[in-house]
């Protein structure tokens, strides 16, 4: 019997923006490099600086909302999502931030398009791993 490969620890962020108390999820294009197709919340690799620095990046670049327009709420603890499908373990920082206007959200070519649900509402969506798990570790601060 072969032993399983370890699963890559792999530092991710997840970024839930909120306005009116609903959550705006994001459909994956098929230009990423994973759960094309599934829904997730702003999100991207941890790169060389802090979680919430990256979290804010990933808002403007996949948004294009300013900094001055996302107004953090919460922060989240990381949480351990495993994707043995992809060998790896994802480490996610969630974070919660509201939004002053909705209006201002143009997508980049990560996603295809977006809606604003309220929380419970998650489960209707083909979501990536975790989702609901990411979004009550912002909730419960």
């Amino acid at each position: 019997m072969q032993a399983e490969t370890p699963l890559q620890p792999t530092a991710v962020v997840t970024a839930f923006l909120r306005h009116d108390q609903r959550i705006l999820l994001v459909q994956r294009s098929a230009r990423v490099g994973s759960y094309q197709g599934r829904w997730s919340a702003i999100s991207g690799y941890l790169e060389e600086v802090t979680p919430l620095q990256q979290a804010r990046r990933e808002i403007s670049e996949e948004t294009g909302l300013p900094e001055s327009e996302v107004h953090l709420v919460a922060a989240g603890e990381a949480i351990s999502i495993p994707a043995p499908e992809l060998g790896r373990l994802w480490v996610v920082h969630p974070f919660l931030f509201d939004v002053d206007d909705p209006q201002h959200v143009r997508l980049d070519w990560e996603n295809l398009t977006c809606c604003w649900v309220a929380p419970h509402e998650l489960h209707k969506f083909n979501t990536v791993p975790g989702l609901d798990q990411a979004l009550q570790a912002c909730l419960k601060r």
